[in-house]
Order: structure tokens, then sequence, then C-alpha cells
């Protein structure tokens, strides 16, 4: 099954538990590659909603908002879920240029999206700088593993040779989705420090009131 991620209750937080959560927020840029169907906006459903839902092929790409609480920092993740038909390849990497992570995403059960993420690899090592992108290889749908056409072995294998993390995933069942966004949360910001100008802060943009009226005083004059 990849890399087992440990549940570590102590080490970090999901956005349901905002407690003693630090000030800075800092913005994560993260991409989903892959083919169609291979479960991205089911998986990015999970990360932000903690559900399931069937979807319909995502056209250009989604964009979702999640955050993490590490013991030291919290994570603002903005989540790029790309569309995978191949008319749309041509502009994927306006979405994944400047990520901080990219999911490499398969179906555990079709041999060809896993040939194709390494497609999708070798486009996206063309536009990373190696050490500031952190790359994870991800096999979805392990619930239908008597389908496999990909063992876990090629995956790790994959992983290993391209220096890459590997896990394999159930967006059905939600397993090792947890537990995959908390350890690439750790993995971007220790590549990541602040001080080296790999996070930048993120800052909510006041709403304004279009509705108020303003009422100035019988000095202020105009013009």
């Amino acid at each position: 099954m990849g890399e087992i991620l440990p549940r570590d209750p102590g080490a970090a937080r999901l956005q349901r538990d905002s407690v003693s959560r630090p000030v800075r927020v800092l913005r994560v840029k993260m991409v989903l590659l892959g083919s169609s169907g291979v479960g991205k906006s089911s998986l990015a459903l999970r990360f932000v909603k903690s559900e399931f839902r069937s979807t319909s092929p995502t056209v250009g790409s989604a964009y979702l908002t999640h955050v993490v609480y590490l013991s030291n920092a919290t994570l603002r993740f903005e989540i790029w879920d790309t569309a995978g038909q191949e008319k749309y390849h041509s502009i994927t990497p306006l979405y994944y240029r400047g990520a901080h992570a990219a999911l490499l995403v398969y179906d555990i059960t079709k041999r060809d999206t896993f040939v194709r993420a390494q497609v999708w690899l070798k486009e996206l090592e063309r536009h990373y700088i190696p050490g500031s992108t952190v790359i994870w290889l991800v096999g979805n749908k392990g619930d239908l593993g008597q389908e496999r056409q990909v063992s876990a072995q090629e995956g790790q294998s994959l992983a290993d040779d391209r220096g890459l993390s590997f896990t394999e995933t159930s967006a059905l069942t939600g397993h090792q989705i947890n537990e995959l966004l908390l350890a690439l949360a750790h993995r971007v910001y220790d590549c990541n420090e602040v001080q080296q100008g790999g996070l930048t802060e993120w800052e909510e943009t006041p709403l304004v009131d279009l509705h108020r009226r303003h009422t100035f005083g019988s000095s202020t004059s105009c013009c």
C-alpha cells in the first residue's frame, strides 16, 4: 500500500481543530495531476469536506482551499484540480507552475493511467525547481484491490527511482486521505521555510459593505 502514513494526533490538526492555532497563515499552492477518471476531484473533495461524491470530469480546472494546522504553522492549501483530458493538456502548465506540492494520481485498476502519470512527471520536472516542489505519487481506488492492474510494488519502485513519496489511497472510503494531507503539509513546510522565501503569508481581503452610507462632517470638502 506504499508509504503507510502514521496517525499522529499530536503533530498536527486539520481544519476541524483550531485550538491554539498559530496566527500566521502561509499559502501553499497544490496541484493534482493525472488522467481523467482517476479520482482527482474525489480526492480534493475528501481533503476539503471529508466526504465522497461521484463527480463529472473536470473542465479546465477546479479550485478549492483547505487549512491544515501544524504545531508551528498554519498552512492554507490552495488546491488546483486539473482536467485529465488530452485536449486540456496544453494549458495544464499554467496551473502547476510555482506549485509547492503536486500529487501525481493514477488508478490502480487501470495501467494506462500509471503510464500516463509518468508522462505528467516528465512534464512537471521541466517546470519545477528541485527541492522546492514536493511531488507525491498517489495510487487511488485502493478499495478496488481485486481489480488491481498496478501493484503497490510498482508504484513504490517508480517513486524510489524518481525520488518521490508514494501512498495508495481510497477517495471512496477515505483510507490514508487525512494522513496523506498531514504528511504532505509537514514535508512542504520543511522544504519551504519562511526565511527562505518559499512560502508567503496569506492575508484575508476585508469585505466592503457596499450598502453602508458614509456620513461626512460639515468641514469635509471635496476636490
